[in-house]
């Protein structure tokens, strides 16, 4: 059996009797639909079907705004657009010099050129044969770039910023006639792109050649109706109703109600909201953390609503109560979450997707999240304070603050539904240290798509620097090899037994098997934190196999201590992998290992007490097998050391590590910390610009 039968074999498995029937539909729709496609340069004879005469563009930007607009973000915004038009641009982490004139069909990861005049419906998206790195090539049509060169227009008044994007625009829609390449094979592409397209077309509202680009434009207008009719008919549900699904009702939302020069456009903005509300309230716990527990997720599905909130609040159609409600509590969350340096976990994948960029692509999104969430639905008090930013000051001014229910008074540290716990030294105190504890679901849905094989994995962190670091995501497309190593357990902070994974993989976005962790019970007195949990994943290989965890944090000593214990019946090897952050240099002696590093606090040194019973090895940026490497971001990949302790165990084995941290802690009560714009803090990544007693 090839490899692609045997994937959907595994997908047809993990689909309800009710989702088989829908992608029955969905093939006949397809059919049907084939005779639609429009051929690459074909000349259209038609009138665009159920257009209205009266086309304005309702909501406007206020001329007011762009003077509330911080003179060092105006700046950063337009550095960036002249950055691009030299040809200076990155595309999840590869060079892009070709911006200013791409190639929309070609990867430069492979060199590979995607079909371009191929029924969408035909085309196999997972081949790399066929398509190259898909996910390079989606991106650049996502029209981030573009949404970054209107604002910095809009700031300026300079025309050649104008100029370039209507030329790419022209170019896109001419290469991509309806049903016609790759670009149309994803439902969660379309959405985006209806996204940037809409406020393009509001930040050059002022543009003497704005309405002969958009409304006076047949092209355009077509591309704006196909869009829409696609996502209207083809829609992700069932084991699909992740992100996708929150993306493409969000992207038919924006589009219904900044476009609505269809005579359909009402019934898409209602049929849009509606979708938006329910698949909103599927992906969400009762936190307020997202389900596909994969951190990265988190903030791109609650930007995804907020975008739509503001456009719906625009265009004088505001969405539910219980949506904004939603919304608030996953921002909420998103708050919490973050370390002292304002990073966030790294849990399960992550691809850095946007809903919407404004900002320079290199400004912290997480920070942007919640300088826009302040001005849509309010911030508590214990929220650090959010330096604004483009997108707030524009998002806000299409609808103020609307008051939402009951917000948490104080900030949460464990989120029960999701099994994430924080184990984390007082506010105020400096460095501070920060553990995130992994006892929860294995995914989201039946697929578990974005969650990795890391059950009870922990990870830790130092004024904002990994210590005991979540290696990340780096690929999704084209290195196979690389991507299963990024979400085994052997590239988590926990323990592999037999050499394989807690869960089975089936592809690279599917799970035959899940490991779902519990969390036994927490206890927090005075300065001693402590967490306990188990999982029982590895009872494919032996019935009475259980592994149980307890981490405890004493935040007076600095210590975090973790125990292991593994019970078995019959005898099996394990391997117990520290995967150390890039920063940290590491000296390994037998069972101990001292560490050192230096972050935005100064130098700091730390040791690990490692478990006796083990043999310990020190490996870095290996490739046969993969081991001791951290993705900073995605496409991106920096070599690090990873700790592994060897051995075997027949009944039970308890296993003890103590973590010791040390270099300038400073007891809580002291000076407020602030998270200064451009800190460093973690492997190549920036601090948000954000300040507060957290």
């Amino acid at each position: 059996m090839s490899r692609s039968a045997t994937w959907y074999l595994h997908r047809l498995r993990h689909m309800s009797p009710r989702e088989v029937g829908w992608r029955a539909a969905d093939q006949v729709r397809e059919r049907r639909w084939a005779r639609r496609r429009v051929p690459a340069g074909a000349a259209h004879d038609r009138q665009v079907p159920g257009l209205l005469g009266d086309r304005r563009f309702p909501a406007v930007l206020p001329d007011e705004v762009r003077g509330t607009v911080p003179a060092p973000v105006a700046a950063a915004v337009t550095d960036a657009a002249e950055a691009l038009l030299a040809g200076r641009w990155e595309v999840l982490g590869v060079p892009r010099p070709d911006i200013v004139d791409p190639d929309w069909f070609r990867d430069p990861v492979t060199g590979r050129r995607a079909p371009q005049d191929e029924l969408a419906f035909r085309i196999d998206h997972r081949d790399e044969q066929v398509t190259g790195n898909v996910k390079s090539v989606w991106e650049l049509s996502r029209h981030h770039h573009l949404t970054v060169l209107a604002a910095a227009w809009w700031l300026t008044r300079e025309d050649r910023f104008a100029q370039a994007v209507a030329r790419q625009l022209e170019s896109w829609w001419r290469a991509n006639p309806f049903l016609s390449g790759i670009h149309w094979t994803s439902g969660i592409e379309l959405g985006i792109r209806l996204t940037s397209w809409v406020w393009v077309r509001r930040l050059l509202d002022s543009w003497p050649g704005c309405r002969d680009l958009f409304e006076q434009n047949d092209l355009a207008l077509r591309q704006i109706r196909w869009h829409q009719e696609y996502l209207a008919s083809f829609r992700s549900r069932g084991s699909s109703a992740n992100n996708h699904a929150v993306a493409e009702a969000s992207g038919r939302l924006v589009a219904a109600c900044a476009f609505p020069w269809f005579q359909q456009s009402e019934r898409w903005r209602e049929q849009a909201a509606s979708d938006l509300a329910r698949s909103l309230a599927a992906n969400t716990f009762g936190s307020g953390v997202n389900r596909e527990l994969a951190s990265d997720y988190h903030r791109f599905v609650t930007e995804l609503g907020l975008v739509a909130l503001a456009e719906s609040n625009g265009a004088g159609r505001p969405l539910p109560r219980k949506v904004r409600e939603l919304l608030a509590s996953s921002l909420d969350a998103a708050a919490a979450l973050l370390d002292a340096s304002g990073r966030a976990p790294r849990q399960g994948d992550g691809d850095e997707g946007r809903a919407l960029v404004l900002d320079p692509p290199t400004e912290d999104a997480w920070a942007s999240l919640l300088s826009t969430g302040s001005v849509l639905v309010g911030a508590p008090g214990w929220w650090p304070r959010p330096a604004p930013d483009l997108a707030s000051a524009l998002l806000g001014s299409l609808g103020g603050i609307e008051p939402v229910g009951h917000r948490a008074e104080s900030r949460p540290d464990a989120f029960p539904d999701a099994g994430i716990h924080l184990l984390r030294t007082p506010r105020g105190s400096s460095p501070e240290i920060w553990c995130r504890c992994d006892g929860g679901p294995h995914g989201f849905l039946s697929l578990a798509a974005h969650g990795h094989a890391d059950a009870l994995s922990i990870e830790v962190r130092h004024g904002g620097v990994d210590i005991l670091a979540d290696p990340g995501t780096y690929c999704y497309h084209g290195e196979p090899v690389w991507r299963s190593y990024f979400r085994s357990t052997r590239a988590h902070n926990t323990v592999e037994v037999d050499g394989v994974s807690q869960s089975v993989e089936g592809g690279p976005f599917l799970w035959r098997t899940r490991t779902d962790a519990a969390v036994d019970g927490t206890e927090r007195t005075g300065d001693l934190q402590v967490w306990s949990a188990h999982h029982v994943g590895y009872r494919r290989l032996d019935p009475a196999l259980r592994h149980s965890r307890t981490v405890s944090l004493d935040a007076a000593k600095g210590e975090l201590t973790v125990l292991d214990e593994l019970v078995g019946e019959v005898e099996h090897s394990l391997r117990l992998n520290w995967h150390l952050g890039p920063q940290v240099q590491v000296d390994l002696r037998t069972t101990s290992a001292e560490l050192r590093w230096v972050g935005t606090d100064g130098a700091g040194t730390g040791a690990l007490q490692l478990p006796e019973q083990l043999s310990w090895s020190r490996h870095t940026a290996e490739t046969d097998p993969i081991l001791g490497w951290y993705s900073p971001g995605f496409g991106q990949r920096v070599p690090s050391t990873t700790l592994v302790g060897t051995g075997s165990w027949t009944g039970t084995l308890e296993l003890r590590t103590l973590v010791r941290l040390s270099g300038g802690f400073l007891a809580a009560g002291g000076q407020p910390m602030e998270w200064a714009a451009g800190a460093t803090s973690g492997a190549g990544t920036t601090g948000p610009s954000l300040t507060g007693d957290f």
